[in-house]
């Protein structure tokens, strides 16, 4: 269908199997360097955690964000957090005691 070329749409990954909005998203800004919002478990719990959005799913989170951020921080956004994340931020155990922004999270306050 797309003669071997890999899609530069959102749309259009979408409909490959095995592909979900991550993906398509990481695709298209790693790819073809347009913007994307990428948000995997890492962007999903922080967003939620700082309170910046009240969302169940990722998939709630990326339609959140699109409306909240302007799309020239989509990417830089989603590899931050997502480093952030794996080494802070973390869904168990997280290191709130080191953390510099601990005293703005609504789940540090809890």
């Amino acid at each position: 269908k797309h003669n071997g070329i890999v899609p530069d749409k959102i749309d259009e990954l979408l409909k490959l199997p095995g592909v979900g909005r991550k993906t398509a998203n990481l695709v298209v800004t790693v790819a073809y360097k347009k913007q994307g919002l990428c948000v995997d478990t890492h962007v999903h719990r922080i967003v939620n955690r700082w309170g910046y959005v009240k969302t169940k799913s990722p998939y709630e989170t990326e339609m959140a964000l699109r409306k909240k951020l302007s799309p020239r921080y989509w990417i830089i956004f989603n590899d931050l957090l997502v480093a952030y994340g794996q080494n802070l931020c973390r869904p168990i155990s997280p290191k709130c005691n080191i953390c510099s922004i601990s005293k703005y999270c609504l789940c540090y306050k809890e």
